[in-house]
């Protein structure tokens, strides 16, 4: 089936089209639009037209609009799903929770306000701070989520009164594209663009002299790219980058509890998923018995097309990952022991089994680097400063957690983590109203809740003289 992008207000082709492959079978399952370089100047100048009326819009509107769009994708959250699974590979009912996730982040981000706030105020001055659309963002979207994170641009970007051009990531734009078909019934013409290429004219958009901002969800790479080539104009950034996110075990947590949570943590999303734990650091004393419990939930996954009932673990997105992947599982074979996993399926379909490699430490790339995959290595540990310092040496900062049964002493050791979030016998509770920030290189700005709708904004302070 070919889908098309949303130019101002309009379903548009192009002259050349993209095949989407599904993951699961190797087979093109859809074609979408390569957008040309006119296109996308058509989109941002679209956008900039837009931009102008809606940000006189009453905050009530915006928001009713915004509460609109949450209601349409719930009205076709199964055939979204369904696109979701064929293009990004996850199981079924992850992508019903994709849509879910969705709808609530839109919802919650209506109700969201940056009210003026008076600083002083009294007989010789009235001086108070408001918040100003940028003007047109540039949305630009990673393939792990391929609708949840369009929704992460599009709600704070409308709600502050801004414009908006997404560019999914070319390997699934399909989801983005249907949110443009619902986004085009809703909102003004060219408040909404949506345009696909081929991975080239990101550079071109993050550069155009009419794009204000920039909110960008991916690899730490491209997004130090996107910041560079931001600077000539002073773009503003949002950067949404990658973790090597550490999850410590403390000797004293229930084992089988604990390795449940860990793993969930590890492999949501066939563990293509930025926040999810990368390395468990888990203690000398229960070392042996956590490996075995992980081994044994990873041994009862499904590894399948994500289309199919019970299939828990779907396929790697796409080829280049793949191939990624399979060098990771050669590193772990070379510096560790895998005891579940270890191999990918036989057959079309990028699938790597759950693996998890033990007697692997710090310095290899196993566990330095971050492998956004279902491969979780774990490093032996038996001092917390050790540990702490441990987890800290890494050029990433997103998110981390610590697991025990004493709450109050592992709130302590999450404070000393270097990460923007760090759970507490938990991982990847996320929502709405909860800020998403990164340390060092994985990231810049924040995501989510009025702290996150704040970053598509200028301050502005009104300073007056009492006469």
């Amino acid at each position: 089936m070919d889908y098309c992008m949303l130019i101002n207000g309009e379903q548009v082709s192009a002259e050349r089209m993209i095949e989407v492959i599904n993951p699961a079978t190797e087979e093109v399952f859809a074609r979408v639009p390569h957008a040309s370089e006119t296109q996308m100047d058509q989109a941002v100048a679209a956008a900039k037209a837009a931009q102008k009326d809606w940000e006189k819009t009453p905050m009530a509107e915006r928001r009713a609009k915004i509460e609109a769009l949450a209601a349409a994708i719930g009205a076709e959250a199964d055939e979204i799903a369904r696109l979701i699974t064929l293009e990004q590979g996850k199981p079924l009912p992850e992508a019903q929770g994709e849509t879910a996730w969705s709808q609530g982040y839109l919802a919650h981000t209506a109700t969201l306000e940056l009210p003026d706030r008076v600083i002083q105020d009294d007989a010789e001055f009235r001086i108070e701070t408001r918040h100003k659309p940028l003007g047109v963002v540039a949305g630009i979207i990673a393939w792990n989520f391929p609708l949840l994170l369009c929704c992460w641009k599009i709600g704070p970007a409308l709600m502050a009164g801004n414009a908006i051009v997404l560019k999914p990531a070319p390997t699934t734009p399909v989801a983005a594209l249907k949110l443009g078909e619902i986004c085009a019934r809703i909102f003004p013409p060219g408040l909404v663009n949506v345009i696909t290429d081929d991975n080239d004219l990101g550079p071109k958009l993050t550069v155009h002299p009419d794009v204000a901002k920039i909110g960008f969800t991916g690899s730490s790479e491209t997004g130090k790219r996107i910041m560079a080539s931001a600077a000539d104009t002073m773009k503003r950034v949002t950067l949404e980058m990658g973790g090597n996110d550490p999850a410590i075990v403390l000797p004293d947590v229930d084992v089988k509890a604990a390795a449940e949570k860990v793993y969930g943590g590890a492999f949501l999303n066939a563990g293509q998923v930025c926040l999810a734990v990368k390395r468990a650091y888990v203690h000398h004393d229960i070392y042996e018995e956590f490996c075995a419990e992980l081994a044994s939930l990873a041994k009862q996954a499904v590894v399948d097309d994500g289309m199919k009932q019970g299939t828990t673990i779907g396929p790697i997105q796409n080829k280049a990952q793949f191939d990624k992947i399979k060098g990771f599982l050669e590193d772990a074979r070379a510096c560790g022991r895998i005891i579940a996993g270890g191999a990918v399926k036989e057959g079309p379909g990028y699938f790597v089994q759950p693996t998890i490699v033990r007697d692997v430490t710090d310095g290899q790339k196993i566990v330095d680097e971050e492998q956004f995959g279902p491969i979780l290595p774990v490093i032996r540990f038996d001092s917390i400063d050790d540990v702490v310092a441990r987890a800290n040496a890494s050029d990433y900062g997103l998110g981390g957690s610590v697991h025990s049964s004493d709450t109050r002493k592992a709130t302590e050791i999450a404070g000393r983590i270097e990460s923007g979030t760090i759970w507490v016998n938990q991982q990847l509770n996320i929502g709405p109203h909860i800020p998403m920030a990164g340390f060092k290189g994985s990231g810049l700005g924040v995501e989510q809740s009025v702290e996150g709708l704040a970053e598509y904004t200028q301050m502005q302070v009104i300073n007056v003289a009492r006469c």
